[in-house]
């Protein structure tokens, strides 16, 4: 019963960070470079549209969830020894943990707060859409990397472990 049940929580988050990643990667190819061939008040106003559209339950089941199951396979993998799935398990989840939950929430959300109260139409909106566009794609292509690693390590965890 316990093997199966993290079997799932590790399948969960290979295919929850693998998810996230795709729409980082999204954002990263092609979302974000639309956006900066738009007028800044456009691009802005867009911008402004998404970030409140995705706080939804289904983005933040993945994204949130995600979280809480690799919080709960670090913990789990650092009582398990030093098997080699354990090791995936532990830096796949720190992957996910800093590299896109701590990179959201340090430098994407105070971006997005800045970016929200800005004035579409004024001199400051499109100074700070310029900034904007530069540093949220950055921060985004880590968390990009981050999730799709973490997703790859889960991937190799499923196929190396024989217990749990």
């Amino acid at each position: 019963m316990t093997n199966d049940w993290l079997f799932g929580l590790k399948l969960f988050s290979a295919l929850g960070c693998g998810l996230v990643a795709g729409i980082f990667f999204a954002f990263s190819t092609f979302v974000m470079r639309a956006l900066a061939q738009r007028p800044s008040a456009e691009g802005i106003a867009a911008m402004q549209a998404i970030n409140i559209t995705v706080i939804n339950p289904w983005f933040m089941t993945v994204f949130l969830g995600t979280g809480v199951a690799c919080l709960v396979l670090a913990i789990a993998s650092l009582f398990k020894g030093h098997q080699s799935h354990t090791t995936y398990l532990l830096v796949g989840s720190l992957l996910y943990l800093i590299g896109c939950f701590g990179v959201t929430i340090v430098f994407n959300v105070p971006l997005n707060d800045a970016l929200a109260i800005a004035q579409p139409n004024s001199t400051e909106g499109t100074d700070l859409w310029a900034k904007y566009l530069t540093n949220w794609t950055f921060w985004n292509h880590v968390r990009t990397i981050a999730a799709f690693g973490a997703a790859a390590l889960f991937t190799l965890a499923l196929g190396n472990s024989t217990k749990w």
